[in-house]
This record gives C-alpha cells, structure tokens and sequence, in this order.
C-alpha cells in the first residue's frame, strides 16, 4: 500500500484533525463559564444549561475519538504523557467526569446538593479541565520531562509527574488562551441557539471582552512559537539537535500552512466582527472554522518537516517523533481501512447536530419538557 512514513504523516494529521475538532467543540465548556454571566435567573440558565446539554456529547465523543486515535498511531506518546504527566492527565479526567455527572444529576427530583452545586462543577470543567488540557498540549511544544531507553521504555524524571508544566509561562499561557477561547465560542454559540433576547442582549460584551484577553495571549503564544528553540530529527541517523527557530523555518518551508494560517485568523475575525457588529447567528460557524483550521496548522507544524513534538526536558535524544512514537507499518494499514470510517461518524455529528437545531431554543420549551437537564 503506502510506506510507513506516509502512514506516519497521514495519521497524523488524522490525530490533528480530531484535536482540531476537539477544541472548536470546547465551546460547551466554555458555556459552562457562562452561566452566571449571560444569566440572570434560574429560566435563564435552564436555557443556557439546556443548549449546551444538547452538545456535550458530541465534544466527549470528539475527546475520545482523538485520545484513542493517539493511542492507536502513537502508543510510545500515549504510554510517556499519560503514564508519565500522570497528575495532570487525572485532573483533566476527573473535571470531565463531575461533567457527565452534573447534567445527569442537575434538576434530579431530591437532590441534595442543589442545582448550583451541579453548575459549580460545570464552571469547574469549563475552566479548569480546559485549561489543563491547554497545559498538556502546550508541554508538545516546551516539553516534558521523561526518558525513554532502547526498549521503548519510559519514566518520568521528576516526582510532580507533569504538575512542574504549571511553572513555565508559555504552559499558562496556552491553557489561559484555550480558556477565553472556548469562553467567547460559547458566547457565539448562544448567539446562534438561544432564542430569549434578554440573554442575547449580555453576548456582545462578553464576546467583545473574552476574546480581547484570548487576542493577547494568542499573540503571545504564536509569537513565542515562531522564535522559540525547537528539535529536529535526522532521517537517516534518527539524532535529533537543536534548531534555533525550528517553527519559524518549517513555516517557511511549507507555505501552504501560511497560507491555511492566514486564511483560518481571517475566519475567526469575520466571525467576531459579524457577532458584534451585527448579532449575527451564523457568527459561530465562521469563527468556529478559524480556531479549527488554526488548531489544525498549530499540530501539523509540530509533526512534519522532521519536528520533534515531544521534546524531552531530561534527554534530548528521547524526544518523542512521528516516526519513532508511532505503531508498526501493519497496525496503521490496518487503522487506515478503519478510518475510512470517519466520514460516516461526521457525517452523522452533522445530522444529529441539524436535527437537534431546526430552531433556537426557548424558555418555553425548556418548561414544557419533563426531562430537560
């Protein structure tokens, strides 16, 4: 069929495209933030609640298909981060977990705890769980802090297991930026599913205020990206050195990512700018295709042009590649006949997402159903 690098390569944009598709549904997260800010009273935030219940979901099962797809293409990855950054992978599964629970369990008939503490454990997921994630992500980039010996064994170097990631700035940067981004998506998404105007009436300055803090620190994060040291790997010896703006030089050997770049920052602008100027519902959808596309460049600059996108803070020559973290050539042929199945469950998002949104949500429907969440 193919040679193994093409394998290497096509998974992972596969594992970059779900990533992508992960962080434009961390909107409903980031809704969760919103629930005391856009609403007033307690019709207000059943609404909010109610919108975003419809959702969440789907951004779990986007999680999922993207941890398992990891999983599959790059065991070696997935055994060092998961079992070695082993705190912040747990804290990222719980605030996931009190997730389920609390929509589940929010207007249960008895419950003991009250409906505001169900949503404070939403605010907890859309904040914290979110942020870790940004954390864990921003480590491919900065690096974590393991070795790997010649039988493809790992262990971690420090005893914070991934908690010492929350000392370096760029790492908060990341996890603060993919915050205030989910906060002014979910702003946008509200916009677009939300029929009550007193609600709709709040969007504009929290769109206006989240994404000038998430502006900032994108700046930041992106320029750091560009000018920062990186690790490249040697095909033919698999020796990897040190390069002095590795990310800048593999932009400027693939253009087309510039281009994409280019294309996905002027998409995520027009949706904002449509959102404030005009209310426009469609907002969502043009800003949504932006932090996709951008999120999607973001990981493909990590994987080729002979990236390292895992670097080892401990031992450089256990930095973690496509090629030397990914399955055997059999095990990617096999999990590419396997994706073909892909389309279909997108295709199927699609259809569950158009069926639940032939019309905005309303106050009144919420009240007239017995199961609402």
């Amino acid at each position: 069929m193919f040679d193994l690098l093409t394998l290497q390569q096509y998974w992972w944009f596969l594992i970059s495209l779900l990533g992508a598709l992960f962080v434009f549904m961390t909107f409903v997260q980031g809704g969760q933030t919103l629930l005391y800010t856009l609403a007033k009273t307690e019709d207000e935030r059943d609404v909010l609640v109610n919108s975003l219940g419809r959702k969440w979901e789907l951004t779990f099962t986007a999680l999922v298909m993207f941890g398992g797809a990891l999983f599959a293409a790059m065991p070696l990855f997935y055994a060092v981060s998961f079992g070695g950054a082993y705190y912040v992978w747990m804290g990222i599964l719980f605030c996931f977990i009190i997730q389920a629970v609390s929509y589940e369990y929010r207007k249960k008939p008895d419950n003991i705890y009250g409906e505001r503490f169900y949503e404070a454990l939403l605010y907890i997921n859309g904040s914290l769980g979110i942020f870790l994630i940004g954390v864990a992500v921003a480590t491919l980039f900065s690096g974590g802090n393991f070795i790997v010996n010649e039988n493809n064994l790992s262990h971690w170097t420090v005893e914070s297991y991934g908690l010492e990631a929350l000392l370096n700035p760029f790492n908060i940067a990341f996890g603060l930026m993919l915050v205030f981004l989910s906060r002014f998506q979910g702003a946008l998404y509200f916009l677009n599913n939300v029929n009550v105007p007193s609600i709709t009436a709040r969007i504009k300055k929290v769109v206006l205020i989240n994404f000038g803090i998430f502006l900032l620190l994108f700046l930041y994060v992106v320029s750091t990206i560009l000018f920062m040291d990186g690790l490249r790997y040697d095909a033919t010896t698999s020796v990897i050195s040190v390069e002095s703006m590795k990310f800048f030089h593999s932009f400027m050997h693939m253009p087309l990512l510039i281009v994409l770049l280019l294309i996905a920052v002027s998409a995520l602008l027009y949706g904002v700018f449509i959102a404030v100027a005009k209310n426009a519902q469609k907002a969502i959808w043009f800003s949504g295709f932006g932090v996709t596309l951008t999120v999607l460049v973001l990981f493909l600059i990590l994987g080729l042009d002979s990236s390292v996108f895992y670097p080892s803070l401990a031992d450089m020559q256990s930095s973690l590649t496509i090629e030397n973290s990914s399955a055997s050539q059999y095990t990617l042929e096999v999990m590419s006949i396997v994706s073909l199945l892909v389309p279909v469950v997108v295709l199927y998002i699609i259809f569950v997402w158009r069926s639940m949104d032939k019309s905005q949500i309303t106050i009144d429907e919420v009240k007239s159903d017995p199961h609402h969440y």
